[in-house]
């Protein structure tokens, strides 16, 4: 095979012709070629190359191999490169190959999700239970299409198996003859695990066990594994977060390396910490957060500046304490955020950083990173400085008190709290005016509802209780708000590298799809082909205080694209922003820590070379939604827990998702959502409108739609599967006022907040999640229309999964 080699001067590398030779140097101390020019260079020779001859091509040296090597491995993960059968190189667009992820479906087939959605239009590709039994749910692979099924979905055939991601899976054991097996607690791994006796540590039948994969599957053998952990029952409390941290692949332990590391630090500031802050110890900063809250992230302070506001956000100073590449750092990356479940967190940083060190508690000296804003008489922030600080918060204050000493100025919290009062009212009226701000920018204000479960000291749950957010809670999200614009706006004015929180605005497909149903209300959406948030915030106006006012939102919501972390920056549709990061919440997420390191390069003349920005933002945003995914699992089954014991009762409620194979209903007053299948709906056949999001009957007429009232009958509680069944209530069944559970002996309730996504974008995370509006889920890949025969209810037919399907979010 002859290669072409390239003509360069005899004084220069190869890689003095890389187009992105400065990108590389400036994230990277030591630079490689970059992935555009070893493409490049490989496309120029016009066959394989091997590994040895692209390390002349491109001017690689000896002592750069191994780190070289990585990056082609990194390429080939990614479908950019693949091996052929002699070992050699090839780019896998010129063999019409697709990389991508496999989605696994509980009924044998699975997905192809390509990596480069736009490749296909958006289309993911079938594959058939045959090539599916060769990998397994999450694998990456590379495919080359091959026709179309008998649905008409374009389908795939796997070419090879670029990286086997499930290694260890979680699930129920069951014991047979010579052999167990493990079914997967994830459905979308649809392969038992077979066990030999002699690797399964004796575990009984039908107990919760971890299992390690010692063989992958192939087309013709099933995976096989070995247990390394009992867990317990099923029924065991915390099981259900047991489950969910090991079936969506959570780190929940930290590296002896990073515990030594967080345990060598003084539990208190020193005061050589101090060279080079400016001393705020004095400044009445105060941290105003939820009442079960440990981690305090952030501290305000506001007081009257001419005719506007002086505004002061003090951060915690991670950075100080992580430092790249170190052991707290790696483990921090890696989880990506802190995790919020009902009763326990799993935070970023061990707790001695994350409930201590860092932790802007009270009456303690803590280092912090401020940005000072002068805000003017419009709410509009004029001036800001951003400066690494020492503090000293003179209160832990809660949303509660704040709230009762603004609502009642002669009340108890005021009384016991009446050195700070002038404070909180300077916080009041800056929140004012900066909510005239927002809502002059156009930023979009959906009202959302918060829940809580309430547990008994034996950890059961008694009952799921609603929240409301009130004026404490929207005081410190603007403030929050006004920091991460500041931080992102410093970053954009000095040309650094950044991860943005971008958030785009709704697809072609699904603004026509919004149109369409608006439409039919009599409602127009502005903005042409290119929306804006004054548009959507116009609707939201309009439907006011209407009797099918939530309908219309969930709608407005459902068309929303989901908040992703980038170094492109687009701005951020829902909150009217040209440019917006996350700064505030460096303890508890990953991007806020890059953030204040990029702040302080810049401060420091120099620039925060942080590596692939890009991949940082990919890998940020999984975790995002790993977390959520993980909450909303634990959820379920608390909500199926809290069930099982009404079978039979009668509920009112209201369509919350419309699907192909039935309705979601969410009951009033016990906030719980489960299935009325299609099969119950009356003998009649129901065609499915997408874009309407309704069911209709053929031969009755009868329709189903997002947001209709209806009374059901609970049916069916599945623990193992997260389900809940309804039927339509007979006529005249009265429906049941909510009790709660009745304890076997007087237990004292305890209240733990629970949500289903983070508070990412309107305000600091907090140690709860906002129940969000569901979307429809689909079963596999449907179009907008399909017709299903309701004929009575099946054993076993059920596909619900409570509080399991993600919505889009600022």
């Amino acid at each position: 095979m002859s290669i072409r080699k390239k003509t360069v001067s005899r004084n220069k590398s190869p890689r003095a012709a890389d187009p992105h030779a400065k990108r590389e140097a400036e994230n990277y101390a030591n630079p490689l070629p970059s992935r555009e020019f070893i493409l490049q260079t490989m496309t120029e020779q016009g066959v394989p190359v091997t590994v040895e001859q692209l390390y002349a091509l491109v001017g690689i040296k000896t002592e750069e191999r191994e780190i070289f090597n990585r990056r082609l491995g990194a390429m080939e993960r990614d479908g950019q490169i693949i091996r052929n059968r002699k070992g050699a190189l090839c780019i896998a667009e010129k063999l019409h190959l697709i990389a991508g992820t496999v989605q696994g479906h509980a009924d044998g087939f699975g997905f192809l999700i390509p990596d480069d959605k736009d490749k296909l239009g958006g289309v993911d590709l079938f594959l058939s239970p045959r090539e599916m039994a060769q990998v397994m749910h999450g694998d990456r692979v590379m495919v080359r299409q091959a026709g179309v099924d008998r649905k008409g979905r374009p389908e795939a055939k796997i070419v090879e198996v670029l990286e086997r991601r499930s290694t260890r899976l979680v699930g129920r054991i069951i014991r047979g003859n010579g052999f167990s097996i493990v079914a997967a607690e994830d459905k979308r791994v649809n392969q038992d695990i077979l066990i030999p006796y002699h690797l399964d540590m004796k575990a009984k039948d039908g107990q919760v066990v971890m299992v390690e994969l010692t063989d992958q599957p192939s087309p013709h053998a099933k995976p096989m594994g070995k247990v390394i952990e009992i867990l317990g029952n099923y029924a065991d409390p915390g099981m259900e977060i047991e489950i969910a941290l090991r079936k969506h692949q959570l780190p929940y332990e930290f590296s002896p390396e990073a515990v030594r590391q967080a345990e060598s630090y003084p539990r208190l500031v020193q005061a050589s910490d101090w060279k080079g802050r400016i001393d705020l110890r004095e400044l009445p900063l105060i941290t105003i957060d939820g009442e079960t809250a440990r981690d305090f992230d952030d501290a305000v302070y506001c007081e009257p500046q001419g005719k506007g506001w002086r505004l002061v956000v003090a951060i915690a100073d991670v950075s100080f304490y992580v430092k790249p590449g170190d052991a707290l750092d790696k483990d921090a990356y890696e989880r990506g955020n802190s995790v919020y479940f009902p009763r326990r967190v799993i935070p970023m940083l061990p707790e001695a950083l994350s409930n201590g060190l860092c932790s802007l508690n009270p009456d303690v000296e803590r280092l912090c990173m401020v940005c000072d804003m002068q805000v003017d008489a419009l709410g509009n922030v004029k001036r800001y400085q951003f400066h690494p600080s020492v503090m000293r918060s003179k209160a832990r204050m809660t949303y509660t008190k704040v709230y009762d000493m603004l609502t009642n100025p002669e009340g108890d919290a005021a009384k016991e709290y009446n050195w700070l009062m002038p404070h909180v009212q300077h916080l009041y009226s800056l929140y004012l005016v900066m909510v005239k701000a927002r809502e002059k920018r156009g930023a979009i204000e959906f009202d959302s509802s918060e829940t809580m479960m309430v547990f008994n000291d034996s950890g059961k749950i008694e009952r799921i209780e609603a929240m409301s957010r009130n004026e404490a809670h929207r005081l410190i999200e603007e403030c929050m708000l006004a920091a991460n614009v500041c931080a992102s706006d410093f970053l954009k004015g000095h040309e650094h590298p950044a991860l943005y929180r971008i958030h785009e605005g709704p697809t072609p497909e699904k603004l026509e799809a919004l149109r369409t149903f608006m439409g039919e209300f009599g409602f127009g959406v502005g903005g042409g082909d290119s929306p804006h948030a004054k548009d959507y915030g116009k609707l939201l106006a309009q439907f006011k205080g209407r009797p099918d006012e939530m309908l219309l939102q969930t709608v407005l919501l459902r068309s929303m694209q989901q908040a992703v972390y980038s170094p492109d920056n687009i701005g951020h549709f829902g909150l009217a922003y040209e440019s917006y990061t996350h700064f505030t919440s460096p303890i508890r997420r990953y991007p806020d820590l890059l953030i204040h390191r990029a702040i302080k390069a810049v401060l420091n003349g120099g620039k925060y070379k942080a590596g692939d920005w890009q991949e940082l933002g990919r890998h940020c945003s999984i975790t995002e939604r790993r977390a959520d995914d993980a909450t909303r699992d634990v959820q379920a089954w608390l909500k199926c827990y809290y069930m099982q014991d009404k079978i039979g009762e009668v509920f009112d409620g209201t369509v919350a998702g419309v699907t192909s194979f039935g309705l979601f209903v969410a009951l009033d007053g016990i906030y719980v959502e489960g299935l009325l299948h299609v099969t119950e709906l009356g003998n009649d056949y129901f065609n499915f409108d997408k874009a309407r999001h309704e069911m209709a009957g053929e031969r009755t007429g009868v329709r189903y739609r997002l947001g209709d009232r209806l009374r059901v009958k609970v049916s069916r509680v599945d623990l193992e599967t997260s389900k809940i069944d309804f039927v339509l209530a007979a006529p005249g069944s009265e429906s049941e006022k909510e009790a709660p559970l009745a304890p076997e002996k007087p237990v004292k309730p305890r209240t733990v907040k629970t949500t289903s996504r983070n508070k990412a974008d309107t305000a600091k995370p907090a140690a709860k999640t906002i129940a969000r509006k569901p979307r429809a889920a689909s079963a596999g890949k449907t179009g907008k229309k399909s017709k299903v025969k309701a004929t009575g209810s099946p054993a076993g037919k059920s596909t619900s999964r409570t509080s399991n399907r993600g919505t889009r979010t600022k």
